[in-house]
């Protein structure tokens, strides 16, 4: 029985050693692999922006080549009224009145939902859109807009519903789609989100909600995996809103800084790191975010540092171009809603 006592005292405190080393080993793997990740999670992030920024539905959400004034709507219409496809139809340029003039689309089938077909020069250079004088020659109808869900709510004091899903089409392929949604009440606020799908399985999201609490955010995804994102939540504070949380994700690393933490606080797959640690740089006094006037200062568990504009300097040069059209819902509002209101005045 004593025997038996001291083999299984060694067997307890055998198993004992062997936690700790594996615990040990362990907590050295974790420290080596906060660096690794950071560095695996930008090679993708500048992957994805370097394939984002080669497919026309980066062109189409970057669009600069608009010479029209921002149109102002003040009918509410949905998909119902314009459903059905609808060609271009060159030599109809047709001016309703002075802020609204449009080109007019023949109605060649009908369909549940909005079919336009039309010339792509029409879309990526969009002030042929608004020119009676259109180039000398244009192309067949090779870009077709295809939305499956649309309206357009708008009453007094400027209240508004928006949604738009549409997908697009360049002589026949594929270059992705775009999920839009806008409401607003004057006095409580106003919300929207605007998604792109491109190929590769790639997706953008900017979103922002207007309250007593505002919250921004912006995403870079393929598929279901994050591979950066970017959360700011401000409060009033008198007459301007201060930043009152802040959290940037980088694949499995998480960035964070709000009021009641003493400093930035640094995560790996959740678990907070006691080493490692970061400091967040703005230029100015104004709150900021990696895509404007913000810069990331990490310093990993073996001392060395490196700086976020240092580790993804040309996805974020490519972010930046990318997020401010999509935050204006520039490609909606300048190209989509035009055409779908030209539909709207050509058949009522």
């Amino acid at each position: 029985m004593e025997k038996y006592l001291v083999m299984k005292k060694i067997t307890f405190l055998f198993l004992v050693g062997a936690a700790l080393l594996m615990w040990q080993c362990t907590r050295t793997t974790d420290s080596l692999s906060l660096k690794s990740s950071v560095d695996e999670s930008a090679a993708k992030i500048n992957t994805a922006m370097s394939v984002i920024s080669g497919t026309k539905g980066y062109e189409l959400m970057t669009l600069t080549d608009l010479t029209k004034a921002e149109e102002s709507f003040n009918d509410s219409i949905n998909l119902d009224m314009i459903a059905g496809v609808y060609d271009f139809v060159p030599d109809t340029f047709y001016c309703r009145n002075f802020y609204k003039p449009f080109w007019r689309f023949k109605k060649t089938a009908e369909s549940e939902m909005l079919v336009m077909n039309m010339p792509q020069k029409l879309v990526f250079h969009p002030r042929f859109l608004f020119n009676p004088n259109p180039p000398d020659t244009i192309a067949a109808n090779d870009f077709t807009i295809t939305a499956s869900d649309y309206h357009f709510y708008y009453s007094f004091l400027h209240k508004y519903d928006y949604k738009l899903m549409a997908g697009f089409a360049l002589k026949g392929e594929d270059i992705g789609s775009l999920d839009v949604m806008y409401n607003g009440e004057s006095f409580s606020g106003s919300s929207y989100s605007s998604e792109y799908k491109f190929t590769d399985d790639y997706s953008v999201l900017v979103s922002y909600e207007k309250g007593d609490t505002s919250v921004s955010t912006f995403a870079l995804k393929k598929g279901d995996d994050v591979l950066l994102s970017e959360e700011q939540s401000f409060i009033w504070k008198g007459f301007h809103q201060s930043e009152r949380k802040y959290t940037l994700t980088i694949g499995d690393v998480q960035i964070v800084r709000g009021t009641g933490i003493d400093s930035v606080q640094v995560y790996l797959n959740g678990v907070l790191q006691k080493t490692a640690g970061a400091k967040i740089v703005d230029e100015g006094d104004g709150d900021g975010s990696v895509c404007h006037h913000r810069d990331i200062l990490l310093t990993f568990d073996d001392g060395t540092t490196a700086k976020l504009s240092e580790l993804i300097g040309p996805a974020l040069d490519i972010l930046k171009t990318l997020t401010d059209p999509m935050r204006e819902m520039y490609f909606a509002k300048h190209i989509v809603d035009h055409l779908a209101f030209s539909v709207y005045y050509q058949r009522h």
